[in-house]
């Protein structure tokens, strides 16, 4: 286990996750893994209200949403779920570049029958495509490096029509022990037992966070911490 002092500065370290040629099994095992990491630390329950908020505010006509970077699915297919219970018109799509990722994605929908779309698409170096009501990500701000982060953060506010939503890790020592406690209770994924560690060391604090936001052209952004160790990022279009 790293120096707890080491948490102090962001080091941002490649991901075995993102690794072009890992294992297709390996992979698996870690979407299953971040599924349930995903599920424990309430990823769906920090994001869903400001979604309701929207649907409300909008007479519950539909909304569309799009989740980048979306890895296993697994947000966007609770969000439906929560949406559909509520009463909610909910058009949701998600986008990742790895091909794996879109794939196990959309196996895990076909299951649910739920009307969700996923593709391939790399948001960081190509344009968010078309605009969407909400556009949001989870738990990827961390992988990138800070010029990046300001370019996502500004591509997003440049493609949604109401509302940027940024779930991610707040860089902390009880983050930190957190990931690596969990990773190794919730999984045998060793790709995730490396990878979890790594997220908080590479994760920006509030005070970073707003600090893209504001970099990026997100005037009014609020940037809370959410338990455990998260922080949601809001902006809406004036």
């Amino acid at each position: 286990m790293v120096l707890l002092d080491s948490i102090k500065r962001r080091n941002l370290q490649p991901e075995l996750i993102d690794r072009p040629d890992a294992e297709p099994l390996e992979l698996r095992g870690a979407f299953r893994a971040l599924e349930r990491i995903n599920w424990l630390s309430r990823s769906t329950w920090i994001l869903w209200p400001p979604i309701h908020a929207a649907a409300e505010a909008s007479g519950n006509s539909t909304l569309t949403v799009l989740d980048l970077a979306t890895g296993a699915g697994d947000v966007p297919l609770a969000l439906w779920r929560k949406a559909r219970r509520a009463g909610i018109h909910l058009r949701i799509a998600g986008c990742d570049q790895s091909p794996h990722a879109v794939e196990f994605a959309r196996e895990r929908a076909q299951t649910a029958r739920a009307n969700i779309s996923f593709f391939r698409h790399d948001v960081v170096c190509d344009a968010i495509p078309d605009r969407h009501d909400i556009v949001m990500c989870s738990l990827f701000l961390h992988h990138l490096a800070e010029p990046a982060a300001v370019g996502l953060l500004a591509n997003m506010a440049r493609a949604a029509r109401r509302l940027v939503l940024v779930n991610d890790l707040a860089r902390g020592r009880l983050g930190y022990l957190l990931a690596w406690t969990t990773a190794r209770v919730l999984t045998r994924s060793k790709m995730v037992h490396v990878d979890a560690p790594r997220s908080v060391q590479g994760a920006f604090t509030l005070a970073e966070a707003r600090l893209l936001a504001d970099h990026a052209g997100l005037g009014g952004a609020n940037v809370r911490g959410r338990w455990p160790c998260r922080f949601l990022l809001l902006w809406q279009r004036p």
